[in-house]
């Protein structure tokens, strides 16, 4: 007890003021408030003065009178000094000084007086009030307590019991059971129940006990028994412990709680009659066991799950199902009742949503609805708020909605009259039943049905209240996620609910769909214990039907997947496609196995998909990162093959195509290349046959019979798909831009970490998809869609950045349409009937729609351009394409052939019913009624194109540029871009090429554009990607099939190519007058030409085989495969690429695979074409204009038997030549003599050449003046038979020669071993030179040759060694010469450059060359015509003698030619021949290969021809020993070389 602690003063002065101070203090306690602190501050202040009484401060008669005063001022004064004395008892029983206790005694009987006895008692011991003398004893008053206490609190009285009171109760119970359907009322009876309880003298609790009794048994009267209940009950907390009583005797073991006590006790809740909180401690079981619960079921799920997804072994099979058979066991066992969910259930029954969603709320997520009942009541309360609403928004135009009973309780949840309602209840109580919606599928399909009503409201509604919209949007939006989705997974396979709930889901759109299949797949199944083992079960189960599928059971497996799939999709989709990823080979089957699938499927179909290629954990590039990773080709095949067969909405995956390109990633073109070619049937490939490529330049009919590989039907309706997507989404266009631009953003902004192998394949991949889906858009897009979406090119290019070619790419079909429309309009203006009309009408159509194209390509290129070429000129080029300049009348006929076939073969098959035989053959029927029709339609639109050409060619080319700029900037801006950029713009370009020149087109030069075409090819084909070089390859393939045409045929020449502009050439015709004037470029000399257009690619072809490098081995290889039919026909050349193709294939067979497969095609093939091959001489004839070639052969193998003396012959050729070069050394085309190559004649336009030429004439000019004369007069050998004698001669005198040179440095120089290994190589390589195709006059003027050398023969033999070094040294550095840059201007060599070259060589060997030259000129002067005729005399009859001889020798030769050309030569002699050394127009790739053998050799062929010179009779066995000899001829002269470094 607090204390008031007395000042000192007042106990010393207590007689005086201390008493008085004392009781002043009392008073004022006294007189504050009567309650609160102060009485507790009267009591200390009372017990601090009796405390200075006990410890004897003062004494006890003035504190006894103190305190008599005091007791006046309260009425509860004793009390309070009952209890201080009470404490005071306490405080003195325990102390050992006993006066204190005296002290306290005497004052306690002091104060009797004042305090009552029975107060005392009350709080005192008994032993102090013995003490006091207030008891006798005090153990027979405790004896009394305790007996007095046992009466009072725990003795039971007998009374109120239903035995006591039989008749009082049961007059109670007979009241509250009448019937009450008359006019008795609760009041009525509660009148009598409190009568009854006064008469018999009933406890009221057990009278409302009794009537909670008789409510329960009678739980439809609600309205009675709780109004009666309300009247009687005075405390709510009372009745709540007898309900909580009533529960309780429940809760005992195997007991069930009846559900009329939850029906009760949910009513006097709703009534508000008892509080929740109250009830829900009596309930069982408590809070925390529920959660418990739940987590052991989550955790039971999962390692259910686990099970399922995981390998077991059969041993632990069967201890597994040891332990679910016990927990089964456990299960089995009847659970204790759950009060909660009882008492849930029946709050739901009722309509009270909000006591029902308070106990919810103490549970975890979804716990309580889990339970089927409390699902169903709560489905049937949503049934009941959603009614007046579904009936007016909801319900199917002719379906009949059931009644239902709307619920009595007033206070239930109100119905929604409208879509704004339904937020106030339905929502959330949806919300609280989530997946179990899946009890109730007649609520399942109102729900979705009422979705669908509001999204038809929601977009028609265009009033302000979009945000009221937009929030029940995003509700309905939950509902579908939190609801729907996961109700439709707990559903046994009901495809009609799919179904249904597929027409609400397609009224979103796709980006809301693809985020609610999200949820669904990546986190609604882990939200509930009951999804968690349906998603493992379905996994367990398509793992079991994806093992079984097969092509065979695809109908079977299809049922079983389409069964799984209704319910869970996202599921079993991803283990789909999961499989597929790794197995490419299921694709087929799985796509024919979803044709049971729902529309809801099919869309989840395609989220899975780009889901899967989105997967950020998956790289898309293999580990060597140079190919696409298989999976992601593998979807993409699936991609193109299920959207094409089935009606899966394509914008989702459009746009994510579109997306990854936005991000500069161009990997996933692949699905969009797929799935344009399997829905539109658009195929790219540069694999085309003829055929193919033939049918592709057709109508749009004849590409889909005859241009693809596969034969694509029945892509009208998905291809209109496709199209509707890219439309509807504005997707067509940005798709385009974004490829375009892509392309070089592979190269630049992709690839700077990637393989050079796969950058070109992204870039083609890029590239291919853009000419497909490009043609898709031309092909399938009307006039008014297509000219909508694509801007003009000026636009395209400098506002987009679209590179030129793609640009015209895009705008060529919107140019064809315009014209196309604005034709029609003129022919509906003005009717004329006749072709000319038309023609006319159409070619003012296209200068009306091309016109402003022409202004608007000004602004692409510098002007500088168009001063070489007119821009109708360069928009006429990137316009046309194929269809609009050929007809292929041979495709359209092999399709109609076919289709003919196709109707006979049906007639004949008599196992087909008639009316499908009747159907198939009207299908052909009208099909090749198309094809007609087409091919005529065609062919009325290229004679217009071609008419409109003719008039515009005038107009294309400028006179004032030089023909070498114009030629340059077309095949810069025009050829080049084009004719790589796909297979059908290869042939155009160079169908385009050769309609310009059959046009007559003034200022182009056609043997320029070829000759620069095919003598650049280096660094094109360096820089092509793969496809790239199949497209150039098939561009060059066109071109060499014109001048092959050209070149085989004399009278094609003529016809095509004489009189042509592109043909002309200025040269001066005799060297004498000094004139010019334009003339033709020969046969002859054209084929010269064509033969150094063919060495040219040759030694490009070599180049690039041997740089080493992947790209430029790959590129040439495909090139090469692609020209093969047209090159090469030359034999030396096609050995020269036999062999480096050969070698090829030995170095890359273990490291680069592809190159290796590359090669070993290429090889095969072209081993096949030998036999079509021919020797050169048979190529072009070799006249005087072939002779500044034969200086070349000088070095060469099989050149060491051709006179050395041969380069005097071009002395006059070559300085006229010169000479007119200087005249003309502007750019323009050169003079030169028809007696010179005309090589010489297209090199000069590219730069140098002439002036090379020139100094190489005029340096032969200065040494042999006089031989010249001598020369011509005796070289005019016209008869034939003198050109057969001479040609006998030639063989003789070669054998002879050949055989005392062998005899004579052979031996000595070659070893016996390497010498035996050469023979059967010099063999292969002299006989095409030297068989019977050579030109009659080459033959006459080398015969007199061999007859002139022969005085230098002898000089020839004492050459000094430090000549032949200063020779090899002068070899090595035209051999740097040869291997330096291939440009345009240096790698074209002429004859007249390639003369330079041979003569230069001779001031090197000065002695030996010019003692030689000086020693033939006399045996020239001895010989005379007189001579020569005895000569052929003598001849004639020893041939005549011979001949069966020389043919059988010859027969064996070729014999053994053949099989050294089959490969049977040695690798060493192989590798010691140069590649290029058998072509008569190169001396420089000769020089670089053999630069230690060309001055020996040289020696060589001197001393062939002194010896045979001679003019000795042989005998047969000379001869056949000469022949012999001949053999090894080359090879001793490449062996000798070894010799003499």
């Amino acid at each position: 007890m607090a204390t008031l602690i007395f000042p000192t003063e007042w106990i010393k002065n207590w007689e005086k003021s201390g008493k008085h101070e004392f009781v002043q203090l009392c008073k004022e306690l006294t007189a504050k408030t009567n309650h609160g602190s102060e009485s507790k501050d009267i009591q200390a202040a009372l017990y601090e003065l009796c405390s200075q009484v006990v410890q004897g401060n003062l004494k006890v008669d003035l504190v006894a009178n103190v305190l008599g005063e005091i007791m006046e001022l309260r009425d509860d004064m004793s009390s309070m000094l009952a209890d201080v004395f009470s404490i005071l008892d306490l405080e003195t029983s325990a102390l050992e000084e006993k006066n204190k206790r005296e002290y306290y005694t005497q004052l306690a009987v002091a104060c009797l007086i004042f305090i009552p006895e029975v107060i005392l008692k009350e709080r005192l011991d008994p032993e102090t009030l013995e003490s006091l003398g207030l008891i006798k004893q005090a153990f027979q008053f405790n004896q009394k307590i305790v007996k007095i206490k046992t009466k009072l609190f725990y003795k039971q009285q007998k009374f109120n019991l239903l035995r006591e009171e039989n008749e009082g109760y049961a007059k109670l119970i007979t009241e509250l059971g009448q019937d009450l359907s008359g006019n008795i009322t609760s009041h009525i009876v509660l009148e009598s129940i409190k009568s009854l309880i006064g008469c018999f003298n009933l406890d009221p609790n057990r009278v409302l006990d009794i009537i909670l009794e008789v409510y329960e048994s009678r739980s439809d009267q609600d309205d009675f028994f709780l109004s009666l209940i309300k009247s009687y009950m005075c405390e709510h907390l009372t009745l709540c412990h007898i309900l909580g009583f009533k529960f309780k005797f429940y809760q005992e073991p195997n007991e069930e709680t009846p559900k009329s006590l939850y029906h009760i006790a949910a009513a006097l809740l709703n009534h508000n009659l008892i509080q929740l909180e109250d009830l829900y401690v009596h309930l069982l079981p408590v809070d925390a066991a529920i959660i418990e619960e739940h987590k052991r079921d989550v955790s039971e799920a999962k390692q259910t799950a686990r099970k399922l997804v995981m390998v077991v072994l059969p041993s632990e099979k069967n201890e597994d199902k040891d332990k679910d058979k016990d927990k089964d066991d456990d299960k089995n066992e009847k659970p204790a009742d759950n009060q909660k969910l009882g008492l849930l259930e029946a709050l739901l029954k009722i309509g009270d949503w909000h006591h029902a969603q308070c106990i919810m709320d103490q549970m975890p997520s979804f716990y309580a609805t889990s339970h089927k009942a409390i699902a169903l009541a709560l489905c049937q309360l949503v049934h009941l708020t959603v009614e007046p609403l579904y009936r007016r928004a909801g319900v199917p135009k002719g379906a009949r909605a059931s009644v239902i009973k709307p619920l009595r309780n007033k206070r239930a949840p109100r119905p929604a009259e409208n879509f704004e309602d339904l937020r106030r209840d339905t929502v959330g109580m949806l919300g609280y039943l989530g997946p179990h919606l899946a009890h109730d599928p007649i609520l399942f399909a109102k729900i979705v049905r009422l979705g669908k009503g509001f999204m038809k409201e929601y977009q028609s509604d265009v009033r302000a209240d979009k945000d009221k919209l937009e929030t029940l949007l995003s509700c309905f939006l939950s509902v579908a996620d939190q609801v729907l989705l996961p109700s439709l997974s707990l559903m046994d396979c009901n495809a009609c609910m799919s179904e249904e709930l597929w027409g609400l889901f397609k009224l979103f759109p796709y980006q809301h769909r693809y985020r609610l299949y999200g949820q669904w797949k990546n986190e609604t199944y882990l939200s509930h214990p009951l999804l968690v083992k349906v998603k493992a079960q379905a996994i367990e189960r398509a793992r079991y039907i994806m093992k079984r599928l097969t092509k065979e059971n695809v109908k079977q497996s299809g049922r079983q997947i389409g069964k799984l799939s209704h319910s869970n999709p996202t599921i079993v989709f991803d283990y789909m496609l999961s499989q597929i990823q790794w197995y490419d080979n299921l694709i087929v089957p799985v796509v024919d196995s979803l044709k049971f699938l729902t529309s809801l499927n099919y869309d989840v179909l395609a989220y899975c998909i780009i889901e899967a290629l989105a997967n950020p954990e998956k790289e898309k590039m293999k580990h060597d990162d140079t190919t696409i990773s298989s999976w992601l080709q593998s979807l993409a095949s699936l991609c193109g093959a299920v959207f094409r067969k089935y009606p899966i909405e394509l914008a989702g995956l459009l746009q994510y195509v579109t997306n990854q390109l936005k991000a500069g990633k161009s990997f996933d073109l692949l699905i969009l290349k797929e799935v344009v070619q399997k829905m539109a049937g658009i195929e790219i490939t540069d694999e085309m046959t003829s055929e193919q490529m033939e049918a592709m330049t057709g109508g749009e009919q004849l590409k889909a019979e005859g241009g693809y590989f596969g034969q694509i039907r029945n892509t009208k309706k998905s291809s209109q798909r496709l199209k509707d997507a890219l439309l509807e989404h504005d997707l067509a266009l940005p798709l385009c831009l974004l490829m375009a631009q892509q392309r070089n953003g592979v190269v630049f902004l992709e690839g700077g970490e990637k393989h050079l192998k796969l950058v070109g394949h992204l870039y083609d991949q890029c590239h291919d998809t853009l000419v497909q889906f490009g043609g898709f858009l031309a092909s399938n897009l009307s006039t008014e869609d297509y000219i909508k979406r694509v801007p003009s090119i000026d636009v395209l290019c400098n506002q987009f950045h679209t590179p030129h070619d793609a640009a015209f790419f895009l705008s060529r079909p919107m140019y064809a349409h315009h014209i196309v429309s604005k034709y029609d309009e003129l022919k509906k203006a003005e009717k004329g009937n006749r072709q000319q009309q038309k023609v006319h009408k159409y070619v003012a159509a296209c200068e009306q729609v091309m016109n402003p194209v022409h202004e608007a390509v000004v602004s692409l290129h510098a002007t500088r351009v168009w001063e070489d070429m007119r821009p109708n000129f360069y928009v006429t080029f990137w316009s046309l394409t194929m269809y609009d300049l050929a007809v292929p009348h041979g495709a359209y006929e092999r399709e109609v052939n076919k289709l003919k076939a196709q109707i006979k073969a049906i007639e004949d098959n008599h196992e087909i019913p008639m009316n499908k035989k009747k159907k198939e053959k009207e299908r052909c029927t009208a099909l090749q009624e198309k094809l007609q029709e087409e091919e005529k339609k065609q062919a009325e639109h290229v004679q217009r194109v071609l008419h409109r050409l003719k008039l515009e060619k005038d107009n294309w080319l400028l006179a004032k540029s030089t023909k070498n700029e114009t030629i340059t900037k077309f095949l810069q801006l025009c050829l080049f871009p084009r004719c790589i950029f796909s297979s059908i713009d290869a042939v155009y370009c160079a169908h385009f090429v050769e309609l310009i020149h059959q046009q007559k087109t003034p200022n182009f030069c056609t043997l320029l554009c070829y000759d620069r075409v095919f003598s650049a090819i280096i660094y094109t084909v360096a820089s092509c990607t793969e496809n790239e070089s199949h497209r150039f390859g098939r561009f060059l393939c066109c071109m060499l099939e014109t001048v092959t045409r050209w070149h085989s045929s004399r009278a094609d020449y003529e016809k095509e190519c004489s009189n042509y502009p592109g043909f002309v050439t200025i040269f001066r015709s005799t060297g004498f007058d000094g004139g010019h004037k334009a003339d033709q470029l020969d046969y002859e000399n054209f084929r010269h030409v064509v033969h150094k257009w063919h060495y040219m690619l040759t030694k490009a072809s070599v180049h690039c085989l041997e740089t080493g490098d992947y790209t430029h081995i790959r590129n040439i290889l495909i090139v090469l495969t692609k020209i093969l039919p047209c090159y090469p026909k030359v034999l030396n050349l096609g050995q020269a690429l036999e062999f480096r193709v050969h070698k090829i294939c030995l170095e890359e067979k273990d490291k680069r695979p592809d190159l290796y497969a590359l090669a070993m095609g290429y090889s095969g093939r072209l081993k096949s074409q030998k036999v079509h091959m021919v020797p050169e001489n048979e190529f072009h004839h070799k006249e005087q204009p072939a002779r500044a070639a034969t200086v070349g052969q000088q070095n060469g193998p099989g050149g060491s038997g051709k006179p050395a003396t041969s380069t005097n012959k071009t002395d006059d050729g070559a300085s006229e030549d010169g000479e007119r070069a200087k005249d003309k050394s502007q750019g323009t085309t050169k003079p030169v003599s028809k007696a010179n190559s005309t090589t010489a004649k297209v090199t000069t336009s590219n730069g140098n050449g002439a002036l090379n030429s020139t100094k190489g004439v005029k340096d032969d000019k200065e040494k042999s003046g006089k031989e010249k004369k001598e020369k011509k007069e005796k070289t005019l050998v016209n008869t034939p038979e003198q050109k057969s004698d001479l040609r006998r001669e030639k063989h003789r005198d070669e054998r002879t020669g050949k055989e005392d040179r062998a005899t004579r440095e052979g031996k000595e120089k070659t070893p016996k071993s390497e010498r035996g290994k050469m023979e059967d190589k010099n063999t292969k390589d002299d006989k095409p030179k030297a068989g019977n195709g050579e030109p009659e006059a080459s033959r006459e003027s080398k015969s007199k040759e061999k007859d002139r050398s022969a005085a230098a023969a002898a000089a020839k033999t004492s050459v000094p060694r430090s000549e032949l070094a200063e020779s090899e040294r002068d070899h090595k550095r035209r051999k740097l010469d040869s291997h330096s840059s291939p440009s345009h201007s240096s790698s074209v060599k002429d004859n007249s450059t390639e003369l330079k070259d041979s003569t230069t060589k001779h001031p090197i060997n000065y002695n030996s060359v010019d003692r030689s030259k000086s020693r033939e000129r006399d045996p020239e002067k001895k010989e005379s015509p007189g001579r020569m005729k005895e000569k052929k005399e003598e001849k004639d009859r020893k041939e005549r003698k011979r001949d069966h001889v020389i043919n059988d020798h010859e027969t064996s030769q070729e014999v053994k030619r053949r099989k050294d050309e089959n490969g049977t030569n040695s690798s060493k002699t192989s590798k010691s021949t140069s590649p290029l050394c058998d072509s008569p127009l190169t001396v420089e790739k000769e020089k670089s290969k053999r630069p230690k053998s060309s001055s020996k050799e040289k020696g060589d062929s001197v001393k062939t021809e002194r010896s045979s010179t001679g003019g000795k009779k042989e005998s047969r066995h000379d001869k056949d020993k000469s022949e012999k000899k001949e053999k090894r001829d080359s090879t001793g002269g490449k062996e000798e070389k070894k010799q003499y470094p």
